[in-house]
């Protein structure tokens, strides 16, 4: 059963940093693209990031664009995902969601993917002011 797991949310005063873990069962999540979402309580759900199969090529929205980084754990079969300059605007459910691909088109993949069920319970992150 090929399952992904989210984990390393918390609470954090704005400027903090967490990272966040992607781990992945009864698949190779490096032959897949990983891409993060977030959703806040009343917002529509976010593609954040996208790295494709082996990390060589990455993407992120302009709201996280400088401030997260996205990279794969081989030795974990899983994705990172590191969040740094935090604000409250940041707070949201971060989830994670895998797709084999043909062609890296980031955009594509993460819209196609935001439109994918199911999905896992997430982490929560938490900024405060």
């Amino acid at each position: 059963q090929v399952q992904l797991v989210e984990s390393g949310g918390g609470l954090v005063h704005s400027g903090g940093s967490l990272n966040l873990s992607c781990a992945a069962s009864g698949l190779t999540l490096d032959h897949y693209a990983v891409g993060w979402f977030r959703q806040a309580p009343g917002k529509a759900r976010e593609g954040i990031s996208c790295i494709s199969r082996g990390g060589s090529e990455t993407y992120y929205a302009d709201s996280v664009k400088g401030r997260f980084t996205i990279g794969r754990d081989h030795e974990r079969n899983g994705v990172f995902l590191q969040l740094t300059g935090l604000n409250p605007e940041d707070t949201a459910v971060y989830s994670c969601k895998s797709s084999y691909y043909t062609h890296f088109n980031p955009v594509q993949l993460v819209d196609s993917m935001a439109a994918s069920a199911p999905w896992g319970q997430g982490t929560q992150v938490t900024v405060s002011s």
